[in-house]
């Protein structure tokens, strides 16, 4: 297990906006992702190193945006405001997951410019919309050159964040401890007067520390 990617949806003002806004902290010019059909998505990219990145996401107005749970959960965070709306941790086997929460995992795919095709299957969304603390799973099915993180070199890493819940119940979650997960990142646990999830994210810049 490693983390693989934290997610922001978009702001009031849209996806290219937002997306401007975290570049421009970062120092990192941001790539167009792609529309995911089957949730109702589109994103874009911010590479960094590490094999790791920033998605930034917006809803669309599609039919599957109100079926798929990463539709719905990516709405609900927009219309709260945007912001951070989770972290993702790569696994090369999902079947645990599945079997421990009694459904198959969801393909998810988005096209290149080129035509070819990212494609992925992910589990989880449900439990992040109950409790945002919690990250859901990923298992990448296309080549490790087509990653996300390697659509741009950038000298930008990820450094830490701050998780307002448990670290013992996201660590139930992810049957393993979740310090493996997160072993490189100073993680700051707090306890949540509300909401639980994910309130701010670190990162090494050339021009020093940026935190969002």
């Amino acid at each position: 297990m490693k983390l693989d990617h934290v997610s922001f949806a978009a702001q009031s003002d849209g996806l290219e906006a937002t997306t401007e806004r975290i570049a421009d902290q970062l120092g990192i010019e941001p790539v167009k992702g792609g529309i995911h059909p089957r949730f109702g998505t589109r994103n874009m990219i911010l590479p960094l190193t590490g094999h790791q990145y920033v998605e930034v996401v917006e809803v669309l107005e599609h039919p599957a945006a109100d079926k798929a749970p990463f539709g719905q959960a990516v709405r609900a965070r927009s219309e709260a405001g945007g912001g951070w709306l989770g972290w993702v941790v790569e696994v090369q086997d999902l079947t645990p997951y599945e079997d421990k929460l009694g459904r198959p995992s969801v393909p998810g795919f988005r096209l290149f410019p080129d035509g070819r095709q990212l494609e992925w299957r992910q589990i989880g969304v449900k439990g992040l919309i109950a409790d945002p603390q919690l990250p859901f799973m990923v298992r990448f099915e296309s080549e490790p050159e087509m990653h996300p993180s390697q659509a741009r070199i950038t000298d930008v890493q990820l450094a830490g964040m701050e998780i307002a819940g448990s670290s013992e119940r996201v660590t139930e979650w992810l049957g393993g401890p979740v310090e493996d997960v997160l072993a490189s990142l100073d993680v700051t646990w707090s306890s949540p007067n509300g909401t639980p999830g994910v309130m701010a994210v670190s990162f090494t810049t050339p021009d020093g520390l940026a935190t969002i």
